[in-house]
């Protein structure tokens, strides 16, 4: 989902592509980004978000 954020799509389409609704799209972004260390979603493309 957080790959998905970086590559500049909206909640809503993330949501469409994951069968979520855009606010539990967001609910999970919210959570994810103090454990990424980044303050908003700007800050994601700076990331190294490689695939395991």
């Amino acid at each position: 989902m957080v790959r998905l954020a970086a590559t500049g799509m909206s909640n809503r389409d993330i949501g469409a592509h994951l069968f979520l609704s855009p606010r539990t799209v967001g609910y999970h972004l919210y959570n994810a980004y103090p454990k990424l260390g980044v303050a908003s979603r700007g800050d994601l493309p700076h990331l190294n978000l490689q695939a395991d």
